[in-house]
């Protein structure tokens, strides 16, 4: 018997986490955003973030307290005095690998300026909560302007692509390429029956809910 689909996003916040979670859980896998929420299986709105650290210095399984999902697609957490990127981290990335063979690597990606100018815009994410933390790749008190939130997404990118190199079990895409949805389809081998935009960025900073 084959191992059960497990999803991992590696993406930024802000560059598309929201649609991709949307599309997964259209399609009908069980999906972890950011917190647990409830009705869901799992530690009601504890972070995602959060567990997999937790879980991963009790027992080495990043996913021991996950097991009631299929795909997590927005993993960090800078808030809450919380600040964890599982998706920066190579030992965790690596651990689930080991734990759960079969596991699928998803990487989604804008334009950096366009995913620096939504962070910007996102409550304080791009004001106080990145500049004001020690996020790795992004050292306090780096974080502030749109060139150093895109070199930092750049390097988060190129990040990425380095240690999945050569590797069947990721995939890099553009949110916006309208092949994206076919590509992510047949990387996982699951239909897609919905795409378009979730947790669009208003003009104006919003309530910061995710």
């Amino acid at each position: 018997m084959s191992a059960p689909l497990k999803v991992i996003n590696l993406g930024l916040p802000k560059s598309g986490t929201t649609t991709l979670g949307e599309a997964l859980k259209r399609a009908g896998l069980r999906v972890a955003d950011w917190r647990i929420r409830r009705g869901q299986d799992g530690p009601l709105r504890r972070f995602v973030g959060d567990l997999m650290y937790q879980s991963y210095f009790d027992n080495g399984d990043p996913l021991a307290q996950l097991g009631g999902f299929d795909a997590f697609t927005e993993i960090e957490i800078v808030r809450n005095d919380l600040n964890l990127w599982p998706q920066t981290d190579w030992a965790l990335i690596s651990a689930i690998r080991e734990r759960h063979p079969g596991s699928r690597f998803l990487l989604n990606t804008r334009d950096p300026a366009a995913i620096s100018a939504s962070m910007q815009r996102w409550s304080n994410l791009g004001k106080r909560r990145l500049p004001g933390s020690s996020v790795p790749g992004l050292p306090i008190p780096y974080g502030s302007t749109d060139a150093e939130r895109v070199r930092w997404i750049e390097g988060h990118f190129k990040f990425c692509r380095k240690v999945f190199e050569n590797s069947d079990d990721f995939l890099e895409f553009d949110i916006a390429d309208p092949e994206a949805p076919k590509l992510i389809s047949d990387f996982l081998g699951i239909d897609l029956p919905w795409w378009g935009v979730a947790n669009a960025n208003p003009a104006e900073p919003a309530e910061d809910v995710s």
